[in-house]
Parts: structure tokens; C-alpha cells; sequence
């Protein structure tokens, strides 16, 4: 009888390892930082996210944060569940999906535009500070790191 303990528990020790290595993989707690997603996040806040899902409108991604300067990114797409681009060295945005390839959408100019296929448009919701799709222009969804699934 101890023995038959002694495998299941070993069994369920092993499940639950291989679990939380699945879970690692697909989820990732993100602190948010900076003012752009007032009232709806707080700097400090924690949200955990799906890698890999990217919402549908009204949804909020983590998206990585281009070179501010060259309004580029310098290192290979780390989102959408890369595995072969760490992601612990990047800066992170909090933003709202507010449209998707083929959706239309106005610029700051106010000219009317349509999404291209592989990217999407992402709003901070304190437009006063939030540096997002009006100074960007459209965001490439493999820079997007996954959908906030959850506020901590």
C-alpha cells in the first residue's frame, strides 16, 4: 500500500512539474508601468498574460516597446510565444486593441486608413501621456507578447 502511495505521488509530482513548465511557457506576469492605461491600470499593477493570443477589438495586449528614437526595433520579435527570443531584456506596453488588419481606423492627420494584414492598431486609454498607434502608426503583431488575461 505505501509503495502504490509512494508511485502516485511521484506521478503527480511529475504532472505538476510538467504543468507549471507548460504554464511558464504560457504565461507571463507583467508589471505595468507608466500612466497610458489610466483609469483601467494603475503603474504597479500586475496583469498575467496568455503568450500567444492576441484579442479582438476592445481586448489588451503587451506589446513590445519600439526604439523610442528610431521608432524600430532592434532585436528579433520576442512575442506570439517566440521561444528563441527571451523576453526578460525588453520593455513592455500595456494597450487596447482598437483595430485589426482590414479594419478601418483615423489617424492624428484624420485621414481615414486601413489596418494592414499583420498588424493592428493600439491605443493607451490616458491618450494625454500614451505613446501607441497616433505617434506609431500601426504595430506589427508579432511584436505583441499576448493578451492580458487577468489584473493581479
Amino acid at each position: 500500500m505505501i509503495r502504490g502511495g509512494l508511485i502516485v505521488a511521484a506521478v503527480c509530482g511529475c504532472l505538476t512539474f510538467l504543468a507549471v513548465l507548460v504554464l511558464r511557457r504560457r504565461l507571463v506576469s507583467v508589471t505595468v508601468v507608466g500612466h497610458s492605461m489610466l483609469p483601467t491600470y494603475r503603474p504597479g499593477d500586475r496583469v498575467l498574460v496568455r503568450r500567444g493570443v492576441v484579442p479582438s477589438t476592445g481586448g489588451v495586449v503587451v506589446v513590445e516597446l519600439p526604439s523610442t528614437e528610431h521608432r524600430k526595433w532592434e532585436l528579433p520579435p520576442a512575442g506570439l510565444g517566440s521561444r528563441r527570443h527571451p523576453i526578460a531584456r525588453r520593455q513592455w506596453l500595456v494597450k487596447r486593441v482598437v483595430a485589426g488588419p482590414g479594419d478601418r481606423w483615423t489617424t492624428e492627420a484624420g485621414e481615414a486608413d486601413v489596418v494592414p494584414g499583420g498588424q493592428l492598431v493600439l491605443l493607451g486609454d490616458n491618450p494625454s501621456v500614451s505613446f501607441d498607434s497616433r505617434q506609431m502608426g500601426p504595430f506589427p503583431v508579432n511584436r505583441v507578447l499576448g493578451e492580458v488575461w487577468l489584473h493581479l
